[in-house]
């Protein structure tokens, strides 16, 4: 079940690449292990004007913001080695430095979210 919301701060010319959702969707369905069809990934841009920071620094930082939702969420140790691998492929696949790449997970959707009018089970 896992679903991605990949927003990326473009630099100045910069437009998404073509392929740039299915190899995403590809590398992080490998990385969960996810049945054909099983990882959904939304990419979104964000323009340097849609982005700040209180310090005022973010001239040069192109940051992406990847939102997980999953049914379940991983023990902490394992969840630790997700990260890693989630990062390492997104800051690839978005050609961002892996310091730019930010993951949020969100609470487990197992019980709160439905697709079809059917709730998700563990």
């Amino acid at each position: 079940m896992p679903i991605l919301s990949v927003e990326i701060v473009t630099r100045p010319g910069e437009s998404l690449r073509l392929g740039l959702a299915r190899e995403l969707a590809y590398r992080t369905g490998e990385i969960f292990g996810s049945e054909p069809g099983g990882t959904w990934v939304k990419v979104h841009l964000l323009t340097r004007d849609g982005y700040a920071e209180n310090d005022g620094t973010t001239e040069e930082s192109f940051p992406v913001f990847v939102s997980v939702l999953k049914a379940k969420l991983p023990v902490p140790e394992d969840l630790q080695e997700e990260v890693a691998r989630l990062t390492d492929a997104v800051a690839q696949v978005c050609d961002r430095p892996r310091e730019n790449v930010h993951i949020i997970y969100q609470p487990e959707g197992a019980g709160r979210v439905a697709f079809g009018g059917r709730l998700v089970r563990g």
